[in-house]
């Protein structure tokens, strides 16, 4: 017993230096990584040419297909094509020097959005979508958007629609690419685009709006607690969650919902003006194939098909903006994601428990 007091008091000890440690180095790297943030910005764009991704993985499998004497071939031939392409590279350069009004090969720049209830990824569209459009040529290059959203609040969404409404008012194309989901805000932002694309099994639609929140009045009066609203304004406070609401708050509130209804369906009406927006605006969702055949969508194909098409006829470029985080909000993401990871795992684990 002795030994084991002994042991325990030296493991506390060994932890407490090392939490110790790891307090100091986040505060040194937080501070070194703060100087670089105001030397450089608060994060950078990132690019990355999708042509050659999908190039390597096709000269991977290509590779492993074939056996030794054929692979010598094929690399051969292909440092041969390789040098061809880089010679033609160069040529084209020093052509579009001597003549800038030279005609080059179209652009297609693509971003990602993964929206959550309050639309989170918004500032980082911000900025991409402002590069992108400081390079951009209209008539041209095209903007291709990967959204994945089920929607959120309703001035979030909306703002994050305002930056897609920049590439369409630029006259840049805009094709918006829906593998899962685009729904309500999703959908939003979706309907700016000039073709929507969504694969067999996507969701879209949810043209509606929605508010709930719990009321605690009665079980506060139950246990004889008083709860005050004091307001300026006869609208300023409709429905609370303490107090108790009048029937007039509650129409004012229904009013309100309405109304933002109201513009939701004229904004996708306005951008999409062969859709039936009575029929679709009821708050239902549809899948791919289903919201082809009602005009909320314009083709069925999944995202990868779509780029691996365009790098047939043009430079597929992926462009996102990354905020630089310091080392404190870096182990902060890590272990948020290491607990979400889990937490579905036992989710997951317990739903084939019951399935089986």
């Amino acid at each position: 017993m002795e030994f084991l007091s002994d042991y325990g008091l030296f493991l506390a000890k060994v932890a407490t230096v090392v939490v110790a440690l790891i307090i100091i180095i986040s505060v040194i790297a937080s501070a070194a990584q703060k100087d670089r943030g105001d030397q450089q910005g608060e994060g950078e764009l990132r690019t990355r040419k999708l042509n050659d991704r999908y190039r390597r993985l096709k000269e991977a499998l290509q590779s492993r297909l074939m056996d030794d004497e054929q692979r010598k071939q094929w690399q051969k031939s292909e440092k041969k094509r390789l040098k061809a392409e880089q010679k033609a590279k160069k040529q084209r350069a020093k052509s579009t020097t001597d003549n800038e009004g030279a005609p080059r090969k179209p652009r297609v720049f693509v971003l990602d959005f993964h929206g959550d209830i309050k639309a989170s990824d918004t500032d980082m569209l911000r900025q991409s979508v402002t590069g992108v459009l400081s390079v951009a040529e209209a008539g041209t290059d095209e903007v291709v958007v990967r959204l994945e959203s089920g929607g959120g609040l309703v001035h979030s969404y909306g703002l994050a629609a305002a930056q897609l409404d920049r590439i369409r008012n630029k006259g840049v194309a805009l094709t918006v690419c829906v593998d899962k989901v685009a729904a309500s805000g999703g959908y939003m932002m979706a309907c700016v685009a000039d073709r929507i694309i969504a694969s067999p099994f996507a969701i879209l639609g949810s043209i509606g709006v929605v508010a709930q929140l719990p009321n605690f009045h009665r079980l506060l009066k139950k246990n004889d607690v008083d709860f005050e609203v004091l307001t300026a304004g006869e609208h300023k406070r409709t429905l609370t969650v303490f107090g108790e609401n009048t029937e007039k708050g509650r129409q004012k509130f229904l009013d309100d919902l309405q109304d933002t209804h109201v513009l939701f369906k004229e904004y996708v009406g306005e951008r999409r003006p062969a859709l039936d927006i009575h029929a679709v605006s009821n708050g239902d969702i549809w899948f791919g194939k289903r919201a082809l055949d009602v005009h909320l969508i314009d083709e069925v194909m999944t995202s990868d098909e779509y780029l691996l098409a365009a790098c047939e006829r043009a430079d597929v470029v992926a462009v996102g903006f990354h905020q630089r985080r310091s080392l404190p909000e870096r182990l902060g993401l890590a272990t948020s994601s290491a607990i979400e990871h889990s937490f579905w795992r036992i989710v997951g684990t317990f739903r084939n428990q019951n399935i089986q």
